[in-house]
């Protein structure tokens, strides 16, 4: 970690604009970190929570709520918040909008250094998850796994878990994989060194 990193003041992201389809989302201008997962899966939640804030992203109790691409300025990097996918009770000209968009953004020529996955420790993954998963190996855009949600887990569930994920998941054990909770703040800083050693790129390139 460069001399410097601790300067980054996670609480002074500001949000910067919504995009319904990947035709407004204006050129890269920063180096990126995007945030994926399916609907209902806490990436609102994580996001305040690293940015310490409690209304950065908006969070809702209604799945599929995050229909557009939200960008939000960090100095010199920029989060991009996806709209989460594989929620039912939306028409499929919605979700092939969605679709759209998310696939839009990751084969875009886009200064993307990493994409957080996230996915509900409690569950095995979904068929989108792993399809994701798969389009982010084929293209070789990298990543890690944020498993939400560990706090609802006793410890021996945990461990259950993570030996499903393993069979699961393909290269699970490749994945660099971190177990986040909003209650307990578990995850929290390891998600930030990641995002300030990504910062620190921008500022020494």
């Amino acid at each position: 970690m460069e001399k410097g990193d601790e300067n980054v003041h996670f609480q002074n992201a500001r949000f910067v604009a919504s995009y319904g389809t990947f035709s407004q989302i204006p050129i890269c201008d920063s180096i990126e970190v995007a945030f994926a997962g399916r609907s209902n899966v806490g990436k609102s939640t994580l996001i305040n929570k690293i940015f310490q804030r409690k209304s950065l992203a908006r969070v809702s109790a209604v799945p599929g709520k995050t229909s557009t691409i939200n960008f939000y300025r960090l100095d010199s990097l920029t989060i991009v918040d996806l709209p989460g996918y594989g929620y039912a009770k939306v028409s499929k000209s919605e979700k092939e909008r969605w679709s759209g968009l998310i696939s839009g953004y990751l084969s875009a020529d886009r200064d993307l250094r990493l994409i957080m996955l996230l996915i509900d420790m409690r569950h095995a993954p979904s068929k989108n998850d792993l399809q994701m998963i798969e389009f982010l190996v084929d293209n070789e855009l990298p990543f890690v796994i944020v498993l939400t949600k560990a706090d609802k887990l006793s410890h021996k569930e945990r461990i259950q878990r993570m030996q499903a994920f393993e069979k699961e998941i393909p290269y699970f054990s490749q994945i660099h994989v971190i177990p986040f909770s909003s209650v307990t703040r578990e995850g929290v800083s390891q998600i930030q060194e990641i995002l300030k050693e990504i910062a620190s790129e921008s500022e020494n390139a």
